[in-house]
């Protein structure tokens, strides 16, 4: 359960395009086209919100190969160079396991070379890495904000990581941690709707697979379908469907 709060700690969810961008790329499947775009709209809208966010980018990993899909200047460009040449770093961390990845100091992490060496050199105090996801809840991006303040950045690394550690218990009606910048509280709530997305998404594959369809692939295949047929998202399909079963 979450802890009770305050009523002049309380941020409310924060709607916007960031947060309809995050959203929106929960509820779009994998396979279908125009996926690079939205998440390169997702890096622009990110650094042009987020006050804390000097920089963004967005990094992939398609088979063994990482790519920047995204960066907001070439700062941002090299600290993601630096890790994908070690093979190490946040960015590359939060993509392979899923999890978001805050340094609220860039200067005493040790874990990663290449980015405690580039990082600091370039100004940048501290760092998030936030998982995107696909309708399927895949990890297919990390969007990275790069900040030259640890103490604004902060905050948005602390939230983060709260949001993710209770996404299990998240329904569609949320309620981000507070925080006091608009566009990180925007960022919040279109992570925590795409964790919740997921979580439904994955419950409805779960209940539908126990209730006799063959396995978790034609499961989901079931569940766009019948979304695409009913002309709504796959979370209000998914919601529809553990109503039924």
């Amino acid at each position: 359960m979450a802890t009770p709060r305050h009523p002049e700690q309380v941020w409310p969810a924060q709607h916007g395009p960031l947060a309809d961008a995050i959203v929106a790329l929960a509820e779009t499947p994998g396979h279908v086209s125009g996926i690079e775009a939205r998440l390169k709209m997702i890096a622009a809208l990110a650094v042009d919100r987020v006050a804390a966010a000097d920089y963004a980018s967005v990094t992939t990993l398609e088979g063994d190969e990482y790519t920047i899909v995204a960066a907001s200047s070439d700062i941002a460009a090299a600290v993601d160079e630096a890790q994908i040449a070690d093979r190490a770093g946040p960015c590359l961390q939060a993509l392979e396991t899923g999890e978001p990845v805050g340094v609220p100091d860039t200067g005493t992490t040790m874990d990663w070379p290449g980015f405690h060496v580039v990082a600091p050199a370039l100004g940048l105090r501290a760092t998030v890495s936030v998982p995107l996801h696909d309708g399927r809840g895949t990890t297919i991006a990390a969007l990275n904000l790069y900040g030259r303040d640890s103490a604004t950045m902060e905050p948005l690394i602390t939230a983060v990581a709260h949001l993710y550690s209770t996404s299990r218990e998240l329904s569609l009606s949320i309620d981000p941690p507070p925080v006091s910048d608009p566009g990180a509280a925007e960022l919040l709530t279109g992570y925590a709707q795409a964790l919740a997305i997921r979580t439904i998404v994955r419950r409805a594959v779960q209940a539908l697979t126990e209730h006799g369809v063959s396995n978790r692939d034609a499961a989901y295949t079931m569940l766009y379908e019948r979304a695409a047929e009913h002309h709504t998202t796959l979370s209000a399909e998914a919601d529809a469907v553990l109503r039924q079963l």
